[in-house]
């Protein structure tokens, strides 16, 4: 058993010193000290890293099918008015959806930004629910009122009895409503009355839109939009406006969920119109992203980059359509964001690094500290130090 222990005791790697040998100077100490502030500072900082999540990044390529995308949105015209904003949305595959008014609000605001009245989108006055005469005759005992579409009814049995009923009929006729004074129901309600109640006020327009995920865009545009000779027009006559105020402050422009650490280069940007109105567009690159916490929540958004372009009135030629337009494409590379913690292993790795390196690096610069002293000493005591 001696024999073992001599063997094991042979192997000691920290050979002991005895204190008789034991050479103190001040600048060790110094050494020493400040040494140990070192590894003090550099186990908290590796403490900390280890206390919290660390963001790992990948790219991979996105194979995802039949998903939708979300569209959240913000924005307000501090000079057009709601009864004369409409949004529009269309993408590649063909779908289009005209005048949207489901999950949209409009909120009017005054010159200063602040709010008059909050309501769900569309265009034009509000609607009266009490019917006008049957169109094509006389009224019979018993028989419901139905209001004339004025040539835009598909059968006799189809009745318009409002404005905004009119208005659709029209649009899907591909027709242009030039003169709503002329429409009684449109006289009735109001209808230009309306638009001339709400000269100088603004709208501030929010809401979503749930679109298929192919690349696509949605505007921003006064006045109706429809269909003529499988072109995108908007009735701008009925409005009897030469031009359009389409200055605009984005609040926020996001695709998808919120999630820690995204940045939507939109949000807060602002564009005031000098020139007479054109077509104020955005091109932005969308770019999927899942980002995944330290408890394994998916959130499933999207990032995006952009570029601006504003197109003026063309002289003589046909005139670009005022209004704000957001053109987006997907890109076929996913971001996936995972947060993690750092392993035990890790951190005490780390730890033990931290320790011997400083304290290998401060035993060599005492070391040079020391003998460096011991030469010059030897050499005054010589005479030869000058």
């Amino acid at each position: 058993m001696e024999k073992v222990m001599s063997k094991i005791r042979n192997l000691d790697a920290y050979p002991k010193i005895s204190e008789d040998f034991y050479s103190r100077t001040l600048s060790g100490g110094l050494i020493t000290l400040i040494s140990s502030i070192f590894m003090i500072l550099l186990f908290f900082s590796e403490l900390r890293l280890y206390l919290h999540s660390v963001t790992e990044t990948k790219l991979i390529v996105d194979t995802s099918r039949g998903e939708r995308l979300r569209i959240n949105f913000d924005i307000a015209f501090p000079a057009l008015p709601c009864s004369l904003l409409s949004l529009d949305a269309m993408d590649i595959s063909g779908e289009e959806h005209l005048d949207i008014k489901h999950d949209i609000y409009k909120k009017r605001i005054d010159a200063n930004g602040i709010g008059i009245e909050s309501r769900p989108g569309g265009i034009g006055a509000t609607k009266i629910e009490r019917p006008l005469q049957r169109h094509g005759g006389r009224l019979e005992h018993n028989e419901t009122y139905c209001g004339s579409c004025f040539g835009a009814q598909v059968t006799d049995e189809d009745c318009c009895n409002s404005c905004e009923e009119v208005r659709e009929a029209y649009r899907v006729k591909g027709w242009a409503l030039s003169d709503p004074d002329s429409i009684d129901q449109c006289k009735r309600e109001g209808f230009l009355q309306s638009i001339k109640d709400e000269a100088g006020e603004g709208c501030n327009i929010y809401g979503f839109l749930d679109v298929n995920k192919v690349a696509g865009n949605f505007h921003f545009a006064p006045g109706k939009s429809f269909r003529e000779s499988n072109i995108h027009v908007h009735d701008l006559a009925a409005f009897h406006k030469d031009s359009f105020n389409i200055s605009h402050k984005i609040n926020r422009i996001a695709y998808g969920e919120y999630f820690p650490g995204v940045v939507n280069p939109l949000d807060g940007v602002q564009w005031t119109q000098i020139t007479p109105s054109g077509m104020y567009q955005y091109f932005l690159k969308v770019v999927p992203t899942v980002y995944t916490d330290v408890n394994g929540r998916s959130i499933q958004s999207n990032q995006f980059s952009v570029t601006e372009h504003f197109k003026g009135a063309e002289v003589g030629r046909l005139q670009t359509l005022p209004g704000v337009f957001f053109f987006y494409e997907l890109s076929p590379i996913k971001v996936t964001f995972t947060e993690e913690h750092v392993s035990f292993l890790h951190f005490l790795t780390n730890v033990c690094a931290i320790i011997g390196g400083v304290f290998t690096v401060s035993g060599i610069l005492d070391s040079l500290i020391y003998h460096g002293q011991q030469a010059i000493r030897k050499k005054m005591e010589l005479g030869k130090f000058t």
